[in-house]
C-alpha cells in the first residue's frame, strides 16, 4: 500500500493541468460512484489527478489514485484493495484504466455494498457502456464524458486568456456582444486553423511528432478498446481497420453497407455493428435524419473530429469537410445532431437549422437557417463565424 501512496504523492505533485475542463463543475460530486467516459489521449488521467490536487494535498491519505494497468491488480481484485484502503482511512479511490481489471464491474458493485463511507471515481474507454452492459451499476453510478480540448480551452492554453463557455442558447441571442469581447481580446482565426490540425488531443503538448502518436492512439483504440471491451477475437481486427480505413478516405457520406460488407468480407449487419463501434470509440460520428437512429444506416459517417485527418495516409479532405467535421464535433457534446433535407445542413435539437458556409448570401438571412461562416469573423442576423462554437464547453 505504502508504494501505491507515494506513486500518488509523486503524480499528484507533478501533475501538470494548465487548462482548467469545464467537466470538473459539471460532475455531482457528491455521488458514491462516479464514472468518467472518454477516447484516449483526451487527458483522463490528467483529469483525476487534477481533482485530487484540487480537493486534497498531495500527502493527504484519504485519496489515493491507481491504475489497473499495475500488474499487481492481476493477483488482486478491486474490493480486496478498497477493503484495505478503506480501513486505513481512505475515503476517495481514484481507478484509471478500469476495464482492464476482471469482473470490474461487479467488483465496483461490492465496493458500494461493502463500505458504504467510500466515493469511487473511475476512468475508462469511451467503448463501455456503463449502465446498459453492466445492470449491476445501473443504479448507483453516475455517468460522464470527458472529450477532447474545445477550441475555446485550446485558446486560452495557447494566448493565457481565461474565456468562459457559452451556452448555445446564449451564444446565439447575444452573438454580436460575444464576439465583440472576444475579438476585443484576441483574434480566434489566427489560431484555429492550428486547433483543426492538432489542437482536439492534448497530445500537441508533447515534443514528440503529433501525427504518430496520434496514430498510435488511433491503433490502441481498435487492439484494446473495442477488442477487449467488446470481447472480439484478434482475428477480426484487421477487418474493423479496414473498415475505418475505406471510411475515412471515402469522406463525410452515407456508408455503402452491401460495398463494405464485401469489401472486408463479412456480412452487412456485421458491418453495421463495426460502425457502431468505431462511433463508440470516437473515430467516427454517425448522422442520422431526424426520429432514426442505429441500427438503421446513417445519412453521412464521417470522422469524429479534425485532428485524425492528420494521422491518415494517403486522404485527401477539403476545408469544408474538415469546418463540418468540426462543427458536429463540438455540437455533440449538449446538441442532438440530425442531418437535414440537404446534404450540407444540419438540425440541432430538432428544431434550428445549421449550415457550414465560407460565405454568405445576403438574401439567405430570412429562412430561419443559422449560418456558420469559416473565412472570416462576421456577425449577422443569423451568421456567426464558426470558431465561435467552439465556446460551446
Amino acid at each position: 500500500m505504502e508504494d501505491f501512496y507515494r506513486t500518488h504523492r509523486y503524480l499528484v505533485e507533478h501533475c501538470n493541468a494548465p487548462v482548467r475542463r469545464v467537466l470538473m463543475d459539471e460532475i455531482d460530486w457528491s455521488a458514491r460512484m462516479i464514472g468518467i467516459k472518454g477516447t484516449r489521449c483526451v487527458g483522463k488521467t490528467t483529469f483525476l489527478l487534477q481533482y485530487a490536487k484540487e480537493r486534497f494535498s498531495s500527502t493527504d491519505r484519504r485519496c489515493l489514485y491507481v491504475n489497473m494497468n499495475n500488474f499487481y491488480f492481476q493477483g488482486r481484485g478491486i474490493a480486496d484493495f478498497a477493503g484495505e484502503f478503506y480501513k486505513q482511512g481512505g475515503r476517495v479511490l481514484l481507478i484509471d484504466q478500469v476495464f482492464k481489471q476482471f469482473d470490474w464491474s461487479r467488483e465496483l458493485r461490492r465496493c458500494y455494498d461493502l463500505y458504504p463511507k467510500l466515493k469511487i471515481v473511475f476512468a475508462g474507454s469511451s467503448v463501455m457502456r456503463l449502465k446498459r452492459e453492466n445492470p449491476e451499476l445501473c443504479e448507483i453510478v453516475k455517468s460522464y464524458n470527458l472529450r477532447g480540448f474545445s477550441f475555446r480551452e485550446y485558446l486560452n492554453l495557447r494566448t493565457g486568456l481565461s474565456l468562459r463557455w457559452i451556452s448555445l442558447g446564449e451564444l446565439l441571442a447575444n452573438k454580436r456582444q460575444i464576439v465583440a469581447e472576444i475579438l476585443a481580446k484576441v483574434d480566434p482565426q489566427k489560431y484555429f486553423a492550428e486547433y483543426l490540425e492538432h489542437g482536439f488531443y492534448p497530445l500537441f503538448r508533447e515534443h514528440d511528432d503529433f501525427s504518430d502518436n496520434l496514430l498510435k492512439s488511433m491503433n490502441m483504440m481498435t487492439e484494446v478498446d473495442i477488442l477487449l471491451i467488446k470481447q472480439i477475437e484478434l482475428k477480426y481486427l484487421t477487418k474493423i481497420k479496414k473498415l475505418f480505413y475505406l471510411l475515412a478516405v471515402s469522406g463525410p457520406q452515407a456508408p455503402n453497407v452491401s460495398s463494405l460488407a464485401k469489401e472486408i468480407e463479412t456480412s452487412r449487419a456485421t458491418v453495421m455493428n463495426y460502425i457502431k463501434y468505431l462511433a463508440d470509440a470516437r473515430l467516427i460520428n454517425m448522422i442520422y435524419p431526424v426520429g432514426q437512429r442505429f441500427p438503421k444506416k446513417p445519412s453521412k459517417v464521417m470522422l469524429h473530429n479534425p485532428n485524425l485527418y492528420q494521422a491518415i495516409y494517403p486522404i485527401t479532405f477539403d476545408i469544408q469537410t474538415q469546418m463540418e467535421t468540426f462543427f458536429v464535433n463540438t455540437m455533440w457534446k449538449d446538441h442532438k445532431v440530425n442531418q437535414a433535407s440537404k446534404e450540407t445542413l444540419y438540425t440541432i435539437d430538432a428544431t434550428k437549422s445549421f449550415k457550414v458556409c465560407s460565405m454568405v448570401n445576403r438574401k439567405s438571412g430570412s429562412n430561419g437557417t443559422v449560418y456558420c461562416q469559416y473565412t472570416d469573423n462576421t456577425v449577422g442576423d443569423n451568421v456567426i463565424p464558426l470558431w465561435l462554437l467552439g465556446f460551446l464547453y
